[in-house]
């Protein structure tokens, strides 16, 4: 599986599918493979950055810089464990700890007020001001029996969310 090259054989398949907790069907994967195969376009069995961003979709979206963090150099298996976050077969415990990972710029294991704020800064750009982000943003977490130095684990933030 390292090598691009080659097809995924029936062990493959069923190796990522148990990685990614049967998110994706064995067609799914198939597919997936297919276009992991596109986007290495060195053919090194890992997808960089700038391959990624070579996805006209993919660019575009203000939290790409984000995601590149947690894509940057995925095999397939991790490339397949990351899409699983978006499949309709995973639970919501298991989105929403893909979303705190997404805010988690750090990786410490805690979402702080500062990393709440960037996130909302990349969804909103210049069609808000700062201080209304953080007015928004301090009213959410207040409703929720937060503050502003309040430092979230994954189960503070699922009381956020």
């Amino acid at each position: 599986m390292g090598n691009t090259s080659s097809m995924l054989t029936q062990y493959d398949i069923e190796e990522v599918q148990e990685h990614c907790k049967h998110a994706f069907s064995q067609q799914e994967i198939v597919s997936l493979y297919q276009r992991f195969c596109q986007l290495d376009r060195s053919g090194g069995g890992f997808i960089s950055a700038d391959e990624f961003l070579s996805v006209p979709e993919f660019a575009v979206n203000p939290l790409s810089q984000r995601l590149l963090r947690m894509l940057d150099g995925l095999n397939f298996k991790e490339f397949v464990a990351f899409l699983s976050a978006f499949s309709p077969h995973v639970s919501l415990q298991q989105k929403i700890e893909f979303i705190f990972k997404l805010y988690d710029s750090d990786s410490n294991g805690k979402v702080a007020f500062h990393d709440m704020l960037d996130v909302l800064r990349d969804l909103t750009g210049q069609f808000i001001s700062e201080q209304q982000r953080e007015q928004v943003l301090t009213e959410v977490l207040e409703e929720a029996g937060y503050t502003k130095d309040s430092m979230l684990v994954l189960s503070d933030f699922v009381k956020v969310q």
